[in-house]
């Protein structure tokens, strides 16, 4: 890519790392790091004409972390109203929408960004 004058990387990472998750704290502090690369790689490959930039996402429908009987669950339903301001999981098409926005030409603009995917968990 730097050869090249030309490119994109996107991660998908986890909101985790913006917030974090009682319990789950060295995965949050990885995820974190994870999202730190991409900022400083951003900034250090910019000049080439590479765009690195992350998509930290919760919340997003799949079925790994969300199945049916998980959204099915009530207590599930009252987590979502409770901690989510969307109110529901994000889709897996707004995601794969928006990856692909910033994998476009039109968002040459964003340079070692991190975009919460996650429906206002992660206020940033």
């Amino acid at each position: 890519m730097i050869a090249r004058r030309a490119g994109k990387i996107l991660v998908m990472g986890s909101a985790s790392a913006l917030r974090g998750i009682k319990g789950a704290t060295t995965y949050s502090a990885a995820r974190g790091a994870q999202l730190a690369y991409v900022q400083s790689l951003g900034v250090e490959v910019a000049g080439y004409n590479v765009q690195v930039n992350a998509i930290a996402q919760n919340f997003v429908d799949n079925p790994t972390y969300f199945p049916p009987e998980v959204q099915a669950d009530p207590r599930f339903q009252d987590r979502l109203k409770r901690e989510v301001p969307l109110g529901r999981l994000v889709s897996a098409a707004e995601d794969a929408e928006f990856a692909a926005y910033l994998c476009s030409d039109a968002a040459n603009c964003f340079v070692g960004q991190v975009f919460p995917v996650c429906g206002g968990w992660v206020q940033r």
